[in-house]
This record gives C-alpha cells, structure tokens and sequence, in this order.
C-alpha cells in the first residue's frame, strides 16, 4: 500500500468526521425510544426507518448517523447514554476513521470498551 496516497485520503476523513462532533457527548440528545426515520441526506437509499426498541436496529442507525450524519443530525438523531452503551460492539462496526476521532475526542468511550477490543 502506498502511504503518500492513503495517508492524505485518511487525514482527510478525519478531518471530515472531526468537523461534525459536538463539543461534549451530552449534546447528544437524540431520542431513547420508538422509530426514527433518517433523512434523504443521511441515508439515500434502501432503510430509512428504524426502531430504537430493537438492539440489532438502533445499532444499525447509530452507524449510519455517525458515518453520514452532519453535526445537527448527531446531536439530535443520537442520544449520548445510548451511544456509550454500544460503543464496545459499535466501535468495532464503524471505520477506523470515525472510531479514532470519536476515541480522541471522547476518552470516556474507550472506558466503556473492553481493553480487548482495539482492533476492528
């Protein structure tokens, strides 16, 4: 692989996923329940709906927001008590992109992932 193509590509992304973050996790005050429907600009195709009562579900949008959402769609689609819950399993589905800068910014998540778990 070469490092001067992906290194810019990744600093790049970082860059994207740093820019969209809330300033602390308790902005994130999306809701705990019930459905949620993403918006055209978040997801585009396929499911647009899902069911924050089902674990397999709510982890699904949680990947998606966190991947495409903008930094108001964080802060209002994600609610802070449920991501840092699912971080342990969550972190290990999203990219290593989104991971580091949500890991950087927030040591509190790491305490909530087992120590075994570094790798994606």
């Amino acid at each position: 692989m070469d490092v001067t193509i992906t290194a810019p590509r990744a600093e790049v992304l970082r860059d994207r996923y740093r820019s969209r973050l809330p300033e602390r996790l308790r902005e994130l005050t999306g809701p705990v329940e019930g459905d949620v429907d993403l918006p055209l600009h978040i997801v585009w195709s396929g499911r647009t709906s899902y069911s924050l009562d089902r674990p397999k579900s709510r982890m699904t949008l949680y990947r998606t927001v966190l991947a495409e959402g903008l930094r108001e769609d964080l802060m209002t689609l994600l609610d802070h008590r449920l991501l840092a819950e699912q971080w342990p399993v969550l972190r290990r589905l999203i990219s290593p992109y989104i991971r580091e800068v949500w890991e950087d910014a927030f040591p509190e998540l790491l305490r909530t992932a087992p120590a075994d778990t570094t790798a994606a």
